[in-house]
């Protein structure tokens, strides 16, 4: 009887270690979209719902971002996505690593660009630990918004690529990415346009609105 307590009280302590040791998530595809399209609410309507669901999940301690830019308007400077987001690391809810830093999450360097991040299918899962349907599920939801050039950076064109800076559920088109991309210059952040901002077009392109959330200072 006494070996059979040893086993189990230290079995018991080492799940405990286990899930001591797991970082805390740090990232995460939202589970839901807003609703409304590319109708966010701005920046701060789409932060705020990354922090709702985060908060839902245990994570509402953290200060969250939502991985978006918005261009240049109405007197008003661009933001870059890569600049809201901190620097690293990020970990999903699994406690799977997804990028150390910024530069691994965007490539920045030839050497990081052919060895690219971990934001794929199995790891860009939702703040409740689940997988996003890619392509080859029904539905697809794979487009991913993030308004964003290939380096995290905002456009400086004059073409609308943030649905009037997420304030648009009809006209203009968003920058989208992939987030189960599986090679052939298929990016997480930086794929194609949207047909449009309204919540059907968002669909009918493969996607539900959904957009990737980070914490920053981790």
């Amino acid at each position: 009887m006494k070996i059979l307590l040893f086993v189990f009280a230290a079995t018991s302590l080492f799940g405990q270690a286990q899930k001591q040791e797991r970082p805390a998530m740090t990232f995460f595809l939202t589970s839901v979209g807003v609703g409304n399209g590319a109708n966010l609410g701005g920046l701060a309507g789409a932060d705020a719902h990354c922090q709702k669901l985060a908060a839902a999940a245990g994570a509402g301690n953290k200060t969250w971002r939502a991985y978006l830019s918005t261009q240049a308007a109405d007197g008003k400077p661009a933001v870059n996505a890569r600049d809201r987001i901190g620097n690293g690391p990020w970990h999903n809810a699994k406690g799977a690593m997804v990028a150390k830093d910024l530069a691994e999450l965007h490539g920045d360097s030839l050497e990081l660009a052919r060895l690219g991040n971990k934001i794929t299918k199995n790891n860009a899962i939702t703040e409740k630990g689940e997988l996003v349907n890619g392509v080859g599920d029904k539905p697809n939801m794979h487009d991913i918004l993030t308004g964003s050039q290939p380096d995290g950076r905002a456009y400086t064109d004059s073409a609308d690529h943030t649905c009037k800076n997420w304030t648009s559920g009809g006209e203009g088109t968003v920058q989208l990415g992939h987030h189960d991309r599986n090679g052939g210059g298929i990016s997480w952040n930086s794929t194609h346009a949207s047909r449009g901002c309204s919540q059907a077009n968002l669909v009918g392109t493969g996607g539900a609105g959904l957009f990737y959330c980070f914490a920053p200072g981790n």
